[in-house]
């Protein structure tokens, strides 16, 4: 395998992410995205790529003051076990940071993988009362399921809710 390296994102990379993300959406892995969503969100991703061909990607989406969520974290089967997943993970700490964000979430299959980076399950109420009740207005349903509401758990079902606390 050649080296590869770890940008942020731009919109000309949008198809490839896309492309990346349907396979997964077919093993309902994960959720589908339509192109308009990725397009507005493309600030928020980071992109692996290798020989100009990309293999990897993830998204950091700002949740509230001091929290953020891993999103869409997804790498070429091929370039499973090669460090990319690890290293789209640690660009995303790194923004979030820059961001002033102090926790990450993340909803996920790949338990072993996040928990390898220091991200443990959580259970319900990791924002206080108020906080709850303002993340209920975004209409975001990534932040539908880091708040567990009941309508998204056919979605969720399977995965596991995990948190990051940054240093």
């Amino acid at each position: 395998m050649s080296d590869y390296i770890v940008r942020p994102a731009r919109s000309a990379d949008i198809l490839g992410i896309h492309r990346l993300l349907e396979p997964m959406v077919s093993r309902r892995v994960l959720l589908g995205k339509d192109l308009a969503v990725l397009y507005g969100a493309v600030q928020e991703f980071v992109v692996a790529e290798a020989d100009g061909e990309m293999i990897g990607c993830g998204a950091l989406h700002v949740m509230w003051e001091d929290l953020g969520e891993v999103r869409t974290l997804l790498v070429r089967e091929d370039w499973l076990h090669h460090g990319v997943g690890r290293r789209l993970v640690e660009s995303l700490e790194r923004r979030a940071r820059d961001l002033g964000l102090s926790r990450l979430f993340c909803l996920t299959f790949e338990v072993d993988f996040f928990t390898h980076r220091g991200f443990a399950p959580i259970g319900e109420q990791v924002v206080d009362a108020d906080v709850y009740s303002q993340l209920l207005r975004s209409g975001d349903a990534g932040v539908e399921e880091f708040l567990d509401l009941a309508h998204v758990k056919p979605n969720t079902l399977g995965n596991t809710r995990m948190l990051k606390h940054l240093i």
